[in-house]
């Protein structure tokens, strides 16, 4: 064992001023959380992990608690000169005291730490599938019958019911914190003026993220795509719930790739939270 694993290690929860070097841990691995998505994980939730006596961030993983009984985890990184120590698993274990021990968990795991999962009481209750665009076509499909408008405050608390029923519980905090970040954010309205859809994009360092994307079917759900995406410059990326093939067939149309389909594993819970199918895009892995 090398000198710099035999450090004494400290397990933490992370705070804004850490953040900086849960940005170097990310890129250690070849993620690409930046500030501004950490900070959006942190006012949501709680972020643990382990520091070594020279104050080096070696590990993390991020809870986000939901408003009834469901949570997510995500962010599980370990530099990889410390792997093997057991650090994933504690901080996830951190993660999972820190909730009533009836919580349902979800977390979108990497093959490679499936086994853990499973050894943790996880089982597999779905995959997502994540799309990377490098250059977007629009799709130009229209609908007379509705709408769409940038986001205003109005339109808030039925974001918040709509993302209630296509997600599976209410994360009204989360979202506040997510239209703050977002590079847009726009809404659906039918021909009376009620909104029935919404959808945001989020600037990274290499990925313009597209998502959540709430919508009545799959040809709303693209034009949405195309008012979020026409116009940006640079990679795109949508990752989507199982279930929406011809949403599927018309993004790759538009230039998406299927790169991965990670595993949703659930913990207390042995399926999915109930949705109503109207869930396009979620917003990110490390929010389920």
């Amino acid at each position: 064992m090398t000198t710099r694993k035999m450090s004494k290690l400290y397990l933490v929860q992370f705070e804004k001023k850490d953040i900086p070097g849960l940005i170097e841990l990310s890129e250690s691995v070849g993620w690409d959380y930046d500030a501004q998505e950490i900070g959006t994980v942190m006012s949501s939730g709680k972020v643990f992990g382990h520091k070594n006596t020279e104050g080096e961030i070696v590990s993390s993983a991020a809870i986000i608690p939901y408003e009834t009984s469901f949570a997510s985890i995500g962010m599980v990184i370990v530099k990889k000169e410390y792997r093997g120590m057991g650090l994933g698993k504690e901080a996830t274990q951190q993660c999972m005291h820190s909730l009533s021990s009836d919580t349902a968990i979800m977390l979108i795991s990497t093959e490679d730490g499936k086994p853990l999962y499973e050894k943790m009481g996880f089982h597999i209750a779905d995959r997502v599938h994540k799309y990377i665009c490098d250059t977007y076509s629009p799709s130009n499909l229209t609908n007379t019958t509705v709408t769409i408008e940038h986001f205003n405050e109005s339109d808030l608390p039925r974001i918040i019911e709509l993302d209630e029923a296509a997600f599976g519980d209410k994360r009204s905090n989360f979202l506040k914190h997510r239209i703050n970040q977002s590079e847009a954010c726009v809404v659906v309205k039918d021909k009376i003026g009620d909104t029935i859809g919404f959808g945001l994009s989020i600037v990274g360092p290499v990925n313009l993220i597209i998502g959540p994307i709430v919508a009545p079917d799959a040809h709303v759900a693209s034009m949405i795509l195309d008012k979020l995406a026409i116009g940006h410059q640079g990679k795109l990326r949508i990752d989507m719930p199982s279930g929406n093939e011809v949403f599927m067939e018309s993004v790759e149309k538009c230039g998406f790739v299927n790169v991965s389909n990670p595993p949703i594993m659930m913990f207390n819970f042995n399926k999915m939270p109930q949705r109503n199918g109207e869930l396009f895009g979620i917003a990110a892995q490390v929010f389920g």
